[in-house]
């Protein structure tokens, strides 16, 4: 394989993580795996971490485990560059949400960009349903069309 297939499985890995994300968020996070994510719906806490951080570790051990297929299994070194694209998806998955939304460390506070005030709008309106069976907007970066038309018709003052 060349570079640029490569380059191609790593892409294709960040943009199906969104799905991953997606499935996960809504089946997982919202179903048999409340327990772990209910206080990220309920901030009844004063500590940095919450359980919700967990999935962090899950989604890490799964793009080790392609590292690591990828480096010791002959004929499956092209693993390598699908745990690429996991690991790629879960840093812009803390940059966006962990950063940017939720602000756990103060940075990108000004940014005032219609694709991020829709992206802020979509997650906003997540977080108003507190409980594990309601919600929408499971995703991360793909932002519902609406979101996107609020944004344009919106100054971040206004938000």
């Amino acid at each position: 394989m060349n570079v640029l297939m490569y380059a191609g499985i790593t892409l294709l890995t960040f943009v199906l993580m969104e799905g991953v994300t997606w499935l996960t968020h809504k089946y997982v996070m919202h179903g048999f795996g409340w327990f772990l994510h209910d206080d990220h719906h309920n901030k009844d806490h004063t500590h940095f971490f919450e359980w919700n951080d967990a999935f962090f570790l899950i989604f890490a051990a799964l793009s080790m485990f392609f590292f690591l297929i990828g480096t010791f299994v002959d004929g499956f070194f092209f693993m390598i560059f699908i745990g690429v694209g996991i690991t790629l998806y879960g840093l812009a998955y803390f940059l966006v949400h962990d950063i940017f939304i939720h602000q756990r460390f103060r940075l990108f506070t000004r940014t005032d960009n219609f694709y991020f005030r829709a992206l802020r709008k979509a997650h906003k309106i997540h977080h108003k349903h507190l409980g594990k069976g309601e919600g929408e907007c499971f995703g991360m970066l793909w932002v519902p069309m609406k979101y996107f038309r609020e944004a344009l018709n919106t100054s971040r003052n206004d938000s």
